[in-house]
């Protein structure tokens, strides 16, 4: 027998072949993988030595899924079922094959890894490792039988779930729903199913009645199927807007889960051949990949980062108590500095406040915390006390002067290799990094609100911020667990920025009598989280408008102040941390804020405008229209060059619609001639603020695209 392919291993012991995927890095089901296990399950089952088979992976992998960048070469549906098909009779094939297969899971169960494991007749995991059927993630459902495999072994409820909603599950939960039989530590795993497999051998376990087929009775009968899944899709109408997979997962749910699997399971061959077809497929799986490759940047490859194992962080307040839980988490030693020991105390009590929801969810222990606490956290108000850290980040007054004296302070105390980080939202990097001997270690480490929970980490490099510095910065942010989107210097650097260019259309909508709800709604209905004047009223905004004020004298006529925002920004009312802004927070729910509201119909009737009607089409274009103006300015500043991170930025920091791909996916898919033609028509009725980026006229012309694949 065959005992060595260049993915699989094979050694046979006393009559159970174990099989040993090693397809590294994460064990994926590649063109390769599937030849190799093709043909060494097929030997196995042809050899008279042979009598089980055991199945398991290596390293932290089970198998983790198929190979999706081979996904996306395929373009037809034809050839996407075709192989699909294939890869779900293979599957079918190991089921009601004529040896037992057990699986030893040992590590990441997902996808295609947890459809093989499934097949199989007997499932022993390894103590906290993940199993799960994630494809709606990337816009997919399971295409080799997981719809109709789960629901016979954990009910269709609990199938619903870990499908339609993609998050996967721990061993020891998947051992009390009946996805896997036994749930033993990584040591004891592969002895306990060569056990299982001789059980089979034995006769004790019967290879028919394993067979995950042959299970119905966890099914549910025809009538509470239809209830459950009539349920479901109301749900999933509110919740699933402008995705596809979660309303094919039903669909696949619906039609199969009869007493002809093999029928079923083409029906969901089908399916997801419907999905992996689509722009949201598209859309979701570029940002799948694009997201594993944010931070690896020409410019640092083949630069080892710095160790960081003491990070200092300046300012215990909203921003800087949940970078400390970050710390935290990543396991790093924390220095929590602030101005006194009153300062101290109310970021040690606002680092526990960030924890409170993982105490109460039993996710954690408050002996954890204070396990934490007490190991990993020292507090001071001496700067000579940060001398031995790796890193220090600042989260302090937005003040030029006091941040600049800080760091003059600090330079003075800490080796010259010890990075300095500024959390600033605003203020230029490059003018900060002036003063100190060296400005290549001083770097923007701009974390969102609340940092422990947002996952991107925008990292902004000033003029003279160095490689080996950059480098460190992107390893730190993937050590806490962030996405880490490299931009360069300037006003807003580029999340800020392009989000004020995407709804910084608003005000000039308003001012020529748009009623602001509509354009509230449109936004909304487009995807985003919120609309304009929702989400000014939760940043400030006067915040907004000395913002407004920055890029107004620094970036030139084109982002002067709308008269509108003056009259607004005049009324004193700030939004939600003044008790009202465009909306009433007075209440227990809020509604438009009549002071503002009167301000606005003041302003309009001063100026002779007369209330206009417009769609949310005609909104949505008007908005993404200098959105995507913005971006390509940006890029032509060289702020930024990297469509794919600018996009990752945008999803990650504002919660633009995953679905839509990113604002620069959203301009291609529109096309940039109908961008640049509704520019002219904006700029036309509105003035410069709409006039076209170069980019965007020559982009026009050209038939270029942002993306270039």
């Amino acid at each position: 027998m065959k005992t060595e392919y260049k993915t699989i291993k094979v050694e046979l012991k006393d009559g159970v072949a174990v099989l040993t995927i090693g397809n590294p890095p994460v064990n994926q089901m590649s063109p390769q993988m599937g030849q190799d296990f093709g043909e060494a399950i097929t030997e196995a089952f042809g050899n008279d030595e042979v009598k089980a088979i055991v199945l398991t992976g290596t390293g932290k992998n089970f198998i983790a899924g198929a190979d999706i960048t081979q996904l996306q070469m395929v373009k037809e549906r034809d050839d996407i079922f075709g192989v699909a098909s294939q890869g779900a009779r293979f599957l079918s094939s190991i089921e009601v094959g004529p040896k037992p297969v057990v699986a030893a899971i040992n590590g990441n169960c997902l996808g295609g890894g947890l459809e093989t494991a499934m097949v199989c007749h007997y499932r022993v995991a390894a103590k906290g490792i993940n199993l799960g059927q994630p494809e709606v993630q990337i816009g997919l459902i399971p295409g080799a039988g997981g719809t109709q495999r789960l629901p016979r072994l954990i009910g269709l409820n609990n199938a619903l779930e870990m499908i339609a909603v993609g998050k996967p599950i721990k061993a020891e939960k998947a051992y009390s729903r009946g996805l896997v039989d036994e749930v033993v530590t990584q040591e004891e795993l592969l002895d306990t199913a060569i056990k299982a497999a001789r059980r089979f051998i034995s006769g004790e376990l019967n290879l028919k009645i394993r067979m995950t087929r042959n299970r119905t009775d966890r099914l549910p009968s025809a009538a509470e199927k239809k209830a459950f899944l009539d349920v479901s899709k109301m749900m999933t109408a509110q919740k699933g807007k402008g995705y596809i997979a979660p309303f094919k997962a039903i669909e696949a749910f619906e039609k199969g889960l009869s007493y002809d699997i093999d029928k079923d399971i083409e029906m969901e061959v089908g399916l997801f051949s419907d999905c992996a077809i689509t722009d949201v497929a598209k859309n979701l799986i570029g940002i799948f990949l694009n997201t594993r490759a944010a931070g690896k940047l020409p410019r640092i490859k083949g630069i080892e980062p710095a160790k960081i194992k003491k990070v200092a962080m300046l300012g215990g307040g909203v921003m800087g108590s949940g970078i400390v839980n970050l710390l935290f988490k990543g396991g790093f030693d924390a220095v929590l500095w602030d101005i006194n020991d009153d300062a101290i105390s109310k970021g040690v009590a606002a680092l526990r406040k960030t924890f409170a929801y993982p105490i109460k969810k039993k996710m954690m222990k408050p002996a954890d915390l204070d396990n934490m606490i007490d190991n990993q956290l020292t507090t001071t108000t001496n700067f000579e006390d940060l001398k031995d850290v790796d890193l220090i980040i600042e989260a302090v007054l937005e003040d030029m002067n006091i941040k600049q004296d800080i760091w003059k302070k600090l330079e003075g105390i800490c080796r010259p290799d010890v990075i300095f980080g500024t959390n600033t939202s605003a203020l230029p990097i490059t003018e900060m990094a002036s003063i100190l001997a060296d400005p290549g270690r001083m770097i923007g480490l701009h974390f969102f609100n609340p940092a422990d929970r947002m996952p991107l980490l925008e990292i902004i490099c000033a003029e003279k911020t160095s490689d080996q510095t950059l480098a460190t910065s992107v390893a730190f942010a993937r050590a806490i667990k962030k996405i880490p989107i490299v931009v360069n210097d300037g006003p807003g650097f580029y999340v800020s920025r392009q989000l004020g260019g995407l709804f910084g259309g608003a005000v000039f909508l308003s001012a020529d009598g748009v009623d602001g709800a509509v354009i509230e709604e449109a936004m909304i209905d487009f995807g985003m989280p919120m609309g304009p004047a929702t989400l000014a009223d939760l940043t400030g905004i006067d915040i907004n408008y000395h913002v407004n004020k920055t890029f107004e004298k620094r970036l030139g006529e084109q982002y002067k102040i709308h008269p509108l925002t003056e009259v607004v920004y005049k009324t004193g009312c700030y939004g939600r941390k003044t008790g009202a802004g465009y909306f009433d927070y007075s209440g227990e729910k809020p509604v438009p804020n009549q002071k503002v509201l009167e301000a606005i119909k003041g302003y309009l009737k001063e100026n002779g405008v007369a209330p206009k009607k417009m769609s949310w089409q005609e909104v949505v274009d008007a908005m993404l229209a200098l959105g995507i103006n913005e971006a390509a300015l940006m890029m032509e500043q060289g702020i930024c060059d990297r469509p794919q991170d600018m996009d990752l930025a945008m999803i990650y920091g504002t919660g633009f619609p995953p679905y839509r791909g990113g604002i620069l996916r959203y301009a291609d898919k529109w096309g940039l001639k109908n961008v640049y033609d509704k520019l002219l028509e904006l700029e036309n009725e509105y003035g410069i603020r709409f006039k076209p980026a170069e980019m965007i006229s020559e982009m026009a012309g050209s038939g270029k695209t942002f993306y270039q694949d």
